[in-house]
């Protein structure tokens, strides 16, 4: 049995998401289909995690096992000639028996796009966030720093979330200005249900100031909030990468050890032994 990685780049705009589900089609079922149609035989294909109807990937991960012997350079190209255009495999490697694409990964980025535009714009619509108000981005800038860091994240998930630890990561935070597009970006050890798409909107809102900095920092101090009026729209989230390699981390990344402490990562002294379990999103 060869345990394979793939790498996928998927547009979600006609996908209920990444996971199966009786009521859409799904990128995960698509892909599913071109595996068992070139490996010529049925396998279960684990993602790194789900992303909801809309959301886009350049960075998906997703592992399956099967006994074909396929040369591994020659997957991605034998799965694309079974997939639609809006999803590719990009890469495909082999890994060893106990990799796990969801339960492997150490971390992930998410990139979240706005449009910045005084008008609406037809070719941005279905990739962006299209904002009718120009928000300040000073002010959106402070707010993304006091994401950074350990916090419990209990009032920016969804209410469908059965997650019973809310507590993450985020090492790093980013916001630049091109092209009239406002890029955000988020780094960290896992995500829960629909966190990234609530801290952007939390974040507009007080570049809009319709909120306050006081109002986040309530939040991450256990206020939990069900607002869905705060969460961004799908379409301009984007899954950017998922980490495996500890090398692959940014300075700031911290990961917890097998006795539940934070442990600095840095180049000079990676720990030897972290906890890998991969949150679902």
């Amino acid at each position: 049995m060869r345990t394979i990685k793939i790498t996928i780049e998927y547009e979600g705009t006609h996908y209920c998401g990444w996971q199966m589900q009786q009521n859409g089609v799904s990128v995960q079922e698509k892909i599913t289909n071109a595996i068992n149609s070139v490996m010529g035989e049925q396998t279960t294909l684990h993602g790194s995690g789900r992303t909801d109807a809309g959301v886009h990937a350049r960075g998906q991960c997703a592992s399956f096992k099967t006994q074909n012997t396929i040369p591994v350079q020659r997957i991605p190209l034998a799965l694309n000639a079974y997939l639609p255009a809006d999803i590719a495999i990009v890469a495909a490697e082999d890994r060893d028996a106990g990799f796990h694409a969801r339960y492997s990964a150490i971390g992930k980025k998410y990139s979240y796009q706005l449009g910045m535009q005084p008008y609406r714009s037809p070719l941005k619509r279905l990739y962006s966030w299209q904002l009718r108000k120009l928000p300040d981005i000073d002010k959106m800038r402070q707010a993304l720093t006091l994401f950074q860091g350990t916090h419990d994240f209990v009032s920016f998930r969804a209410t469908r979330s059965d997650i019973r630890n809310t507590v993450r990561t985020i090492w790093t935070t980013d916001l630049s200005v091109k092209d009239e597009s406002c890029w955000i970006s988020f780094e960290g050890n896992g995500f829960l249900y629909k966190m990234v798409r609530m801290l952007v909107a939390s974040t507009v809102q007080v570049g809009l100031g319709r909120k306050k900095l006081s109002d986040i920092e309530e939040r991450l101090h256990g206020k939990e909030v069900r607002d869905h009026k705060l969460t961004a729209p799908p379409q301009g989230l984007f899954l950017d990468k998922v980490y495996y390699q500890r090398d692959e981390l940014p300075d700031e990344a911290e990961l917890d050890d097998k006795n539940g402490k934070s442990a600095k990562i840095i180049v000079e002294n990676r720990p030897k032994s972290v906890d890998t379990r991969g949150s679902m999103y």
